[in-house]
């Protein structure tokens, strides 16, 4: 978006509205409008333009400008008719209460303060919080008697008196100053954003102001400074004198309003409104301005804001995030999103249905609230409140926001949420002096939008350290008072606070057999009791009530589809699938359509007979499984058979089920080692043949106690092949050697799979001799497709199925089948013809992978790679057949040794099937149309794969091929026939039934947002085989803001165009698509190779949901206190949210990082590290020292537990604050912008909000 778009003041005003019933959407209020100038009177400093700025500086062309009124203020020029300095700007347009809001699309127009007179103080008086102007909570516009109230500036509402922390606030009134007069309230009131709430007693509707006079920012204003606890960041109170205007002054505390973020008050004014109009003086300088990030100490990063200074102390009680003015918009928006939990900091989280009490008010405390002006956190405010029923409207919001919403502050300070604040209670620092009135201390301020409290982030800088607007550049620090420029990220929905609120809302096992029931997010720990439909670890669904019909869901653009892992691994207290064997007939199914006996099949006649669930087939019961009904139809046997009484079980498979009628052979090993030049000098082929020897003791097994069936087998290469006899017989092993690689053959049969137990000597002597052997060679050229075809041939001559282990290091330019060339052409990036490079460059791979499968030969690739090789050809075979890809780049011994040694053991002993085939059954007016994942398919209904492991997931897309009754919902069957590793041929079933509807705010109430981004990224990543990335990622976008225009459009109840309205299980769909569309294979760095990103995105083609929501949001966790049973709550990937005196451990699924903070406390480095000094600490450890501290034992004990959880070793690499590896770091914190040009989470998100008007204009 164009700069000045941007500017706007993007104000976000989440609301979180209820509708209808529904409990569930955010809204926010995105105008962009710009704030209206300070509408009290002057602007307050810091805020002095109205509008916020462009976010860091514009969006640059990938999202492109919201057109709206440019914000007043750019970088660069002032805002129209003002200058920085003046207290009012030259144009007073502000009065009118007509809201821009509803324009379409434009987010506002710039709104100049409104000119007047000093802005009234207001009485205490208590408002209620539903006051809010409009009516009741209508759902509906505000009744339009009057002119919609002009969001009060400071007021926004009340709701202040919400405790956010939960704990009842002393009531006190707040007046800060005389009391208002009850004019003056009303017409502070009318100001207000807010719009829904009960009339106040003041009026039902507030008229709206004079323009003359601005409605005070009541909260504060005309008392003395208000101590807020938002101390002011140090620097600004403390430098800034107070603005002279008395009662102005109170604000100025800090130093202009609180950043919105801070305002203590949060609730109660919308930040912007808050004081900050209301001083008369002019704003004070910027640099006093901002208010050092509030607790951060941490350098600031530059922002476009003034320089903050850092503040370390505690005393910030402001929500760290943004410096008074910083470029953080006004908190605005903040609240609405209120539905988030608390933030991390806080403790438990409110529980997710109703919104966090954080919202703002949104239901008026049972009482009068105090008097509006209260404003914050401050105790006093209101009782406190109970969240408000999920179902209710959110006060804020619930009709079209009144006009003004465009202040943006008003809406935020919805109070929704408070400003972060310190993490505890106000430190001695921390609150600024005690306002008259008011008790000492407020409580800490809450945290964004939950209601929790948060600690100080660190170092944030101001608001959003500089995250450059895209592309643009960064606007130079000006010299005013920064406008606020951007959005409050603590007003926008929080990924940690929905992860928190699931947690709690999780206490009990959740139990599988109500159709419909959407799980627990997959970081939520949770027990599951089967009762008819597979365990969520098993099969996720994107939606749990489909629509009846193709158009509806045409309509909604939600993806249908289902991420299914097969044989995945349950936690020791849930038991595995039951084993049930039939005898010699086999499973029982259907006649007509095939699907397996379960649970919802119907007996009918007795028992005589059942009827398919799936096409309403009648079948024969055999009379060997007859048995009587009870009086409700059921078998007397149901819960004494598996299949019919739960979702996921194993039939045993007969002969019939076999290749070639014939039972199968028990599956073998065979290990390929390369050792060329560069294999042999890493040092990879001594650690392999080291590890080897011990790691043949753990091949895969079902019983535990029994020795493993599975047969090795050993061949090195490297432009010709090494094949080696190890029968047991031998004293020594024997090397035939193969050189006429176009013609692969294996030049022996008896001698080459062998059992360990049995040939246990041989091998070993083998595995010493090998590195030996190759020391001195000097071979560089190595062959690939003949390494394969070896294999293959072995098994077909052993007639097993099987897997191959491949240790290569280099592209493969020897003569050979399969040859390849260098092709990485890092000019073809960016160009239509980069889809080529992600296809394999040679048909060779794709007929040797049919070849594969057919014969059950899974292979397993282990790259060691120092240049170019290709990833996206080698990678074919391991894809098609079930198999993957480990990449180790610049292999060196002692560092990478751990991971690849865990990765490689992890791998052998891991459960898999071979020769495995998938068919899902669908219930009639669904079918299964598309398939993703590692596996091949010859037709269109079977998934073949020559190995099927606990990792591996496959995600299936359905389509609509008739209509569906929500009285019977829409069942699927996933069978799948694989042989076991003790070579048993088994059938293994997953049923699932979810609901249908007809109404589309039943589909928006019952997705999983993880599950979507899932399936999205994975249709995504396949998509640039054929298509541009930019077209990819605009393909997402567009169905993202599809997906949400509907749901706005259908389901919402009317509001301001203004306005992002979320649905609530949706409500981090932005966040985590815009994760997905700055991952590196869609928008690569310029340091990102080719085949790291032909690996990513094979890796994640067959992720499952687990492992996809920690890949595209890492999980950051700050280690300042840890307590034993329980982690630390996760705060958001931001670099706000890091402190210079913090350590933090980061995860993403694929490397762990511990990032140091400069100023880390020297206790904590002791601990860890075992110093004291940081720059003693060595940045290349990949293990913590093993200190004899609760800390140390416990910080390794979390990532081991991490490492346990994931498919893959994470390294863990050590991160210095301002090290060069921070770099690496930073790219993880994907709510920042990325260095490869991705969008920050808050830019995003306007971009969506953009994205939704055109499509609703």
């Amino acid at each position: 978006m164009s700069a000045s778009d941007t500017e706007e003041g993007l104000r976000i005003a989440l609301l979180i509205t209820t509708h209808r019933s529904f409990r569930d959407e955010l809204r926010m209020n995105v105008n962009q409008h710009t704030p209206m100038a300070s509408p009290y009177g002057q602007p307050q400093p810091g805020y002095g333009q109205p509008g916020y700025a462009p976010l860091d500086g514009g969006y640059p062309a990938p999202y492109a400008p919201y057109n709206g009124p440019a914000s007043a203020y750019q970088p660069g020029a002032p805002p129209q008719g003002y200058s920085p300095f003046t207290s009012f700007p030259s144009k007073a347009v502000a009065a009118n209460p007509v809201s821009d809001l509803s324009s379409p699309l434009d987010l506002g127009p710039v709104r100049g303060p409104p000119v007047s007179g000093p802005p009234p103080v207001s009485a205490a008086q208590p408002y209620n919080q539903y006051s809010h102007s409009q009516g009741e909570i209508q759902n509906g516009p505000p009744p339009m008697t009057q002119a919609p109230p002009r969001p009060a500036a400071a007021q926004p509402y009340n709701q202040g008196g919400m405790n956010l922390t939960g704990l009842p606030h002393p009531s006190y009134p707040q007046h800060y100053g005389p009391p208002p007069s009850m004019q003056q309230v009303t017409n502070q009131m009318t100001g207000m954003q807010i719009n829904s709430g009960p009339p106040t007693p003041a009026g039902p509707g507030y008229a709206p102001p004079h323009s003359s006079q601005p409605p005070v920012s009541t909260a504060y204003s005309a008392a003395p400074p208000p101590t807020f606890t938002q101390a002011p960041p140090t620097s600004s109170a403390p430098t800034q004198p107070p603005p002279p205007s008395g009662p102005a002054a109170p604000q100025q505390y800090y130093g202009g309003p609180p950043p919105p973020s801070q305002q203590p008050f949060n609730s109660s004014l919308p930040p912007t409104s808050q004081p900050q109009f209301t001083s008369p003086a002019p704003p004070p300088a910027a640099s006093q301005q901002t208010f050092p990030p509030s607790s951060y100490s941490g350098p600031v990063p530059p922002t476009s804001q003034a320089p903050t200074p850092p503040v370390s102390q505690p005393h910030q009680s402001f929500p760290p995030t943004q410096p008074p003015f910083s470029s953080a918009p006004p908190p605005v928006s903040q609240p609405s999103f209120t539905p988030g939990p608390p933030p991390s900091t806080q403790g438990p989280f409110p529980p997710r249905g109703p919104p966090p009490s954080s919202q703002p008010g949104s239901y008026p405390p049972p009482g009068p609230p105090p008097t509006s002006l209260s404003s914050g956190p401050y105790p006093g405010q209101m009782p406190p409140q109970q969240p408000p029923p999920s179902s209710q409207p959110s006060p804020y919001h619930s009709g079209p926001p009144p006009p003004t919403a465009q202040m943006p502050p008003t809406s935020m300070a919805q109070s929704n949420h408070l400003p972060p604040g310190p993490q505890g209670p106000p430190g001695p620092l921390q609150q600024p002096p005690p306002q008259p009135g008011m008790p000492g201390g407020y409580p800490p301020q809450q945290n964004g939008a939950f209601g929790q409290v948060r600690g100080p982030q660190p170092g944030y800088a101001g608001p959003y350290p500089g995250q450059p607007n895209y592309g643009a550049p960064a606007p130079a620090p000006a010299p005013a008072p920064p406008a606020q420029k951007r959005l409050d990220p603590d007003a926008i929905p929080s990924p940690i606070q929905v992860i928190e609120d699931d947690k709690a809302k999780c206490t009990e096992q959740f139990t599988s057999g109500v159709r419909g029931q959407a799980p627990p997010l997959v970081t939520t720990n949770f027990q599951v009791k089967d009762q008819g439909n597979a365990s969520p670890r098993f099969v996720r669904c994107t939606a749990y009530n489909m629509p009846c019909t193709a158009d509806m869901a045409k309509q909604s653009q939600v993806p249908l589809a289902a991420i299914i892992k097969p044989l995945a691994t349950l936690p020791p207290d849930e038991s595995p699938p039951y084993l049930v064997d039939h005898g010699e007939g086999g499973p029982i199914r259907c006649n007509r359509c095939k699907a397996y006996m379960c649970p919802y099949m119907q007996f009918i006649e007795g028992g005589r007979r059942f009827q398919c669930g799936f096409c309403s087939c009648v079948t024969e019961v055999p009379p060997h499984y007859f048995q009587h009904l009870d009086h409700t139809g059921k078998r007397v046997d149901c819960y004494d058979r598996p299949e019919l009484s739960l979702g996921s079980y194993e039939f045993l498979a007969t002969v019939d089920y076999c290749k070639n009628n014939k039972l199968p052979q028990p599956p073998a090993f065979i290990f390929l080692i390369d050792v060329s030049y560069n294999a042999v000098k890493s040092g990879m082929v001594s650690i392999v043949c080291q590890e080897l020897k011990t790691l043949l003791d753990y091949l895969p097994r079902e019983n535990p106690e029994m020795d493993s069936v599975v047969r090795v087998g050993f061949v090195t290469y490297n432009k010709v092949l090494h094949f080696y006899n190890v029968k047991s017989s031998l004293a020594q092993p024997q090397m035939l050697v193969v050189s006429d690689v176009s013609d692969m053959f294996v030049p022996l049969l008896d001698g080459f799979l062998v059992n360990v137990n049995e040939s246990r000597l041989v091998i070993e002597s083998l595995l010493d001799q090998i590195p030996e052997m190759f020391a001195d060679t000097r071979e560089t050229e190595t062959v690939f497709g003949p390494v394969i075809q070896a294999g293959l041939e072995a098994l077909k001559a052993a007639d097993c199925a099987g897997k191959l282990f491949v240790f290569h290091t280099s592209l493969p330019i020897a003569e050979a089948p399969g040859k390849l060339k260098n092709r990485e052409d890092k000019k073809l990036i960016g160009t239509d013809k980069e889809k080529s490079l992600f296809q394999p460059q040679v048909g060779f791979y794709n007929t040797l992978a049919k070849e594969c499968v057919a014969q059950g030969c899974c292979v397993d690739l282990f790259l060691f790679p120092n240049q170019y090789v290709d990833v996206a050809t080698l990678g074919v075979v391991p894809v098609s057949t079930g198999g993957s890809v480990y990449k180790y780049t610049y292999f060196q011994a002692q560092s990478d040794k751990e991971r690849f040694l865990n990765d490689l053991r992890r791998d052998i002993e891991k459960l898999v099937g071979f020769d495995a085939v998938m068919r899902v059954r669908t219930s009639t007016g669904i079918r299964a149309t598309d398939f993703f994942g590692s596996f091949f398919m010859s037709n269109t209904t079977d998934v073949e794969l020559a190995g099927l492991d606990c990792d591996k997931a496959i995600s299936v897309e359905f389509k609509h091929d008739d209509k569906l009754s929500e009285e019977t919902g829409a069942l699927m069957q996933c069978a799948v026939l694989y042989t076991s590793c003790s070579g048993q041929r088994r059938l293994r079933i997953h049923n699932m039934a979810v609901n249908c509807c007809s109404q589309l705010a039943d589909l928006y109430r019952n997705c999983e947002t993880d599950t979507i981004i899932n399936f999205f990224a994975k249709y995504a990543f396949r998509g640039i085989l054929n298509n541009p990335t930019k077209a990819v990622r605009e393909t997402l976008i567009n169905q993202c803001a599809q997906i949400l225009a509907c749901y706005r459009k259908n389901c919402a109840s009317p509001s301001s165009a203004g306005q992002l309205i979320l649905p609530e299980c949706m409500k981090l769909l932005p966040v985590y698509l815009n994760c997905v569309l700055k991952s590196d294979v869609l928008l690569p760095g310029a340091d990102v190779s080719l085949d790291d990103r032909a690996y990513l995105r094979q890796l994640i083609s067959c992720m499952d949901v687990a492992e996809s929501h920690v890949f595209f949001y890492p999980r950051l966790l700050p280690l300042t206190k840890l307590e034993s049973g329980s982690l630390p709550v996760a705060v958001r990937d931001s670099e706000e949210r890091l402190s210079k005196g913090g350590v933090y451990l980061l995860e993403t699924g694929l490397h762990l990082f511990l990032w140091v903070g400069a100023s880390a406390q020297q206790e904590l480095l002791l601990n860890i590290f075992g110093t004291q000094s940081f720059s003693q600490i060595d940045p290349s450890m990949t293990s913590l020292p093993e200190l004899d501290n609760p800390f140390s034992q416990r910080l390794r004990e979390i990532i081991d537990s991490f490492r346990a959880q994931r498919s893959r070793y994470m390294k863990l690499m050590v991160v210095k604050q301002e090290d060069r590896t921070e770099l690496i770091f930073r790219h993880f914190l994907v709510e920042d912008k990325s260095a490869s040009g991705g969008a920050s989470y808050v830019d995003f998100l306007c971009h969506m909000h953009k994205e939704i008007r055109q499509l609703l204009s």
